[in-house]
């Protein structure tokens, strides 16, 4: 299947590091968490990637046009580096279309744009590509074929340091529980379609407002829930946890 992945985004949130280069672009150990994202994908034999770029597209196609595995693998290196030899097999046998869908435009809008590159495409695969996971996509892709329904959701557990409360309406606390404890689910960024997403899209929408509103009057969107592992890198906290994940082999 394709995956379609959103690169255009401004990274406010984690700006401190994404003014010199996109959010996708932003280093996790020696190499970006958009190698991250689709190194997961590549794992499971999905390896034809249509990027939705935006902000600092150029350094995104940059990073493609002059990709050299030996920068990130054992080598050896010969002829004052005219001859490399590489020790291991490089596996990123990727196909990457680089489409610049604008810089002011919302995931909606994004996907819309690149929809001739999904045309022929039973289901294709999306994601945020701000977000690692442990997710098991072959069974999530088998329960969303099963399920008939033209749309899905990774649902996973906000990974919240907070503790919630239980109040009555009269003030009288019930229980705190931390969020892990909870019933709360949010989007996780990573979703599952069937070519009739269109369908249900207009132009300029968001898409997890409008379209996702007509699916679930249609019923025709499910949530796959994943209880693992999951991390968005949202902040310069969240880049320092993903890194020290690295750094301890995980």
């Amino acid at each position: 299947m394709k995956v379609v992945l959103f690169c255009g985004g401004l990274g406010t949130r984690i700006r401190e590091y994404s003014e010199s280069v996109p959010k996708p672009m932003i280093p996790v150990g020696h190499q970006p968490i958009l190698w991250h994202v689709m190194n997961y994908y590549s794992q499971y034999g999905h390896r034809d990637f249509v990027l939705c770029l935006g902000y600092k597209a150029n350094v995104v196609k940059e990073f493609f046009l002059n990709y050299k595995p030996q920068a990130y693998a054992d080598c050896v290196v010969s002829r004052f580096g005219s001859k490399v030899e590489l020790l291991s097999e490089i596996k990123d046998d990727w196909r990457v279309s680089l489409i610049d869908t604008g810089i002011w435009r919302n995931i909606g809008q994004r996907l819309w744009a690149v929809r001739e590159h999904v045309a022929d495409e039973e289901m294709f695969l999306a994601n945020y590509s701000d977000g690692l996971t442990d997710l098991n996509l072959d069974e999530a892709v088998d329960a969303f074929k099963k399920s008939g329904k033209v749309g899905c959701f990774v649902a996973i557990r906000p990974p919240l340091t907070y503790h919630l409360a239980d109040i009555d309406t009269d003030g009288r606390v019930r229980e705190f529980r931390s969020s892990d404890r909870s019933d709360i689910w949010i989007n996780g960024g990573y979703f599952i379609f069937r070519k009739g997403i269109f369908d249900f899209m207009r132009p300029g929408e968001e898409l997890v407002l409008e379209p996702f509103r007509r699916l679930i009057e249609a019923d025709q969107l499910m949530a796959y829930k994943h209880e693992g592992f999951w991390r968005s890198m949202d902040t310069l906290k969240d880049r320092q946890i993903l890194e020290d994940m690295v750094e301890q082999g995980k």
